[in-house]
């Protein structure tokens, strides 16, 4: 999937030149760029000219097709030419980008950890020690008070390591196993290990796995995937007995189809295991019961087309979310004992207005997650007399999620909430009682004190008459006259929400003057199910139009000003920047597009390249006519033209396996051709990290204070404050 986790991009228009726009504000002065990108010359690589394959009669030209060859010296000395030229026209906000980092990293507390969770006798914690950028897993048995057991030093892990991502840890039944995962490549290639936690030892069973694993209740064998080695498709599920070569691991499961994924997983009960065979709306489930590891997976429904469902297992009864006759979702129940369709019953019924996102099952009551008017919410329903009511959250607009609950018999909830000026606060919610305890508050170094910014939830009609909500966070006191500089985020795609949650870092804009704003656009699910349908496919212009449309209201409600507003978007949210650019160059100070899909047609066209086949029902397949004509219309590489564009910053990992490196290098020296103006772009590629960029808690900090500081620069703001 091209999205995982974070999301940016912004567009700037040139500080010196240009009139300014008609829903420019009067009242607010254009701000000269500290940059100056004539002062060392950008690279230009080779062009080649390839025809790629003719379809549908149309046959396009690629002249930078070459940098997809990533075993090639000349591609890579290009994206380090990149680099230096980047590092060159940043030289002016290099004190600047060190004040940021510092000033970010200032609000980490560095002795941090979690909140504890109890599991089978054990508390477990991760923790942060000062000064390392990595986290220490514990547990301690019984009681808070026991003396600490070190699982996994993931410092210990990364040291001489580029890049070290951590997958996470499982421990047996019977607590004298541990399993845990680590991916040191950054394309989610991931290798096991395994520890005897009585003796302290590690063991010699280690081998490559996609990344989910589950302990049969055995104590000795585990289940885990495997990936294609070429398309990274998650395809196989392998049973693996401890202390016996990999090659004797027995094959249990293989997805044969190339657009749809296997994922394992296990019941919360520990009772049974889960495959489930998806992609996007089409799941088939499978099950085994986890005491009989050597046994073969029943399906529960065999697939069809669109017809979505997965489970969780409560008592004698298999509880299951599905889409049948339900666009929101609903949730039924089905006995155990023979689980088949025609057994299916109402436990939640399908609502027009609410969307069932999820639940999580426990002895006496069933917890389920929801959206209903753009904001997510906890529900909380007793199984013995079905009496239900909502969690308060308190603001406007806010980010709900539950949280780690791996015991059944409690009547204890966890839950997480923050808001765009609230940060993360961890819950433990008596579901009897309705008792809260605020068990942590992320804390938030420095002076910042959340009663001194305001929060907002508007709403926008689009242009076909849909209302669109926009999320924002300001310090109080900031003018509503033009004149602050704007940042807005956003994605819309693949159904994913993008909740308004605490970002700790965006602090440092917010004490500069900025409004903080997320366009909930369509293609995600914060309406609902429907939303995300009415952003997908033939209807992805959608998103684009919304984003747009969400711009201009903050412009011409005065929030900001087209020489002051940014843009930002990561993944499939870089694709968005990219067709907004296209489509309104003159809309956006400067654009941020990370990691960024933004070459639709030969992606969607190339089966081979990772995770291509499964997203055919999110953007189309071009092998059908009518996808690839649509597709053709707003795919950014596709549809740039001669013309300014406006300030760019454009970033990528080389070893990303979900957006490939190769769609930005190619973006950017397609864009070196085309622009007209004398505006900045500079594309800086990661030779370590990943889609996500890099690990560590600091590192990334590098990353975003090189972001700040830029949208700083290019407001005349080389001492991180604003001229007027």
């Amino acid at each position: 999937m091209k999205h995982l986790l974070a999301l940016i991009t912004i567009i700037l228009l040139s500080t010196c030149q240009n009139t300014p726009s008609s829903n420019q504000s009067t009242t607010s002065t254009v701000q000269r760029s500290i940059f100056n990108p004539s002062s060392a010359i950008p690279p230009h690589p080779e062009q080649k000219s390839k025809e790629l394959n003719t379809v549908w009669g149309d046959t396009r030209t690629d002249e930078y097709y070459w940098l997809n060859e990533r075993e090639n010296p000349a591609v890579t000395a290009y994206l380090e030419a990149e680099n230096r030229y980047a590092d060159s026209v940043l030289a002016p906000v290099k004190g600047l980008r060190t004040k940021l980092y510092d000033e970010l990293k200032a609000r980490i507390k560095e002795d941090d950890q979690t909140v504890p969770y109890f599991k089978n006798g054990f508390w477990y914690v991760a923790r942060f020690e000062t000064g390392k950028e990595y986290p220490v897993y514990t547990r301690k048995k019984g009681d808070l008070n026991a003396t600490e057991e070190v699982l996994v030093d993931v410092n210990a892990l990364a040291s001489g390591k580029e890049y070290c991502q951590f997958g996470g840890l499982q421990v047996s039944l019977d607590n004298q196993l541990l399993a845990y995962t680590v991916d040191y490549s950054g394309r989610n290639l991931y290798k096991i290990y395994f520890k005897d936690l009585s003796s302290g030892k590690d063991l010699p069973d280690s081998f490559d796995i996609g990344g989910a694993f589950v302990w049969a209740n055995d104590h000795k064998t585990i289940l885990y995937d495997t990936k294609d080695k070429v398309t990274l498709r998650n395809d196989k599920i392998w049973r693996h007995v401890m202390g016996t070569p990999q090659k004797q691991d027995v094959l249990m499961f293989h997805e044969k189809d190339e657009t749809q994924y296997a994922f394992l997983s296990k019941s919360k009960s520990e009772q049974y295991f889960f495959i489930n065979c998806a992609y996007t709306q089409t799941v088939e489930v499978q099950y085994l019961d986890a005491n009989n590891p050597v046994g073969t997976f029943q399906t529960i429904r065999p697939r069809e087309k669109d017809f979505y469902y997965d489970m969780e297992h409560w008592n004698d009864q298999f509880l299951i979310r599905t889409n049948w006759k339900a666009k929101n979702f609903r949730l039924m129940e089905a006995p155990v004992s023979d689980p088949r369709q025609v057994n299916w019953k109402d436990v939640l019924p399908h609502r027009q207005d609410v969307l069932l996102t999820g639940f999580v099952v426990f002895k006496d009551h069933l917890v389920t997650t929801e959206r209903k008017g753009g904001l997510s919410q906890i529900h909380v329903l007793r199984w013995a007399d079905k009496a239900d009511y909502y969690i308060e959250i308190g603001e406007p607009t806010y980010a709900s999620s539950v949280d780690n609950n791996p015991e059944f018999d409690t009547k204890n909830l966890r839950y997480t909430f923050s808001s765009l000026k609230t940060p993360t606060t961890t819950v433990d919610y008596n579901m009897d009682t309705k008792f809260k305890e605020v068990k942590k508050v992320a804390p938030v170094l420095g002076n910042f004190n959340s009663a001194n910014y305001e929060t907002e939830l508007v709403w926008v009609t689009a242009r076909d008459g849909v209302k669109v909500p926009i999320s924002l966070v300001h310090k109080k006191g900031v003018p509503r006259d033009g004149s602050a500089p704007c940042h807005i985020t956003g994605y819309g795609s693949y159904g994913i929400s993008y909740d308004p949650g605490f970002n700790r870092d965006k602090v440092s804009l917010l004490d500069r003057g900025f409004v903080v704003a997320i366009a909930h656009i369509r293609g995600g699910m914060e309406m609902g199910y429907q939303w995300y349908e009415d952003g997908k496919m033939m209807d992805k212009m959608n998103t684009f139009n919304d984003f747009i449309d969400c711009a201009d209201f903050l412009i011409k409600e005065k929030y900001t000003s087209t020489d002051r507003l940014f843009a930002e978007g990561r993944s499939a949210g870089g694709l968005l920047m990219g067709a907004v650019t296209n489509m309104r160059p003159d809309l956006f100070k400067g654009i941020i597009t990370g990691v960024p899909f933004v070459d639709v047609i030969t992606t969607m066209s190339d089966p081979s390249i990772p995770l291509t086949t499964g997203e055919y029902t999110e953007w189309g397949n071009p092998g059908n006519k009518a996808d690839y004509d649509y597709m053709k219309t707003y795919s950014p590489y596709d549809n740039m033209k001669k013309g300014n564009y406006p300030n760019m910053l454009v970033i990528t990992s080389f070893a990303d396996s979900q957006v490939q490196y190769f769609e930005p290098a190619k973006y950017v020296a397609r864009l070196r051709d085309l622009k007209t103006d004398k505006n900045v772009l500079l594309f800086k590629t990661s030779m370590s990290g990943s889609h996500g960029g890099s690990s560590g808690r600091f590192k990334r900090l590098e990353e975003r204070a090189l972001e700040y500081a830029w949208m700083m620069g290019l407001l005349g703001m080389d001492g991180g404050e604003m001229k007027q």
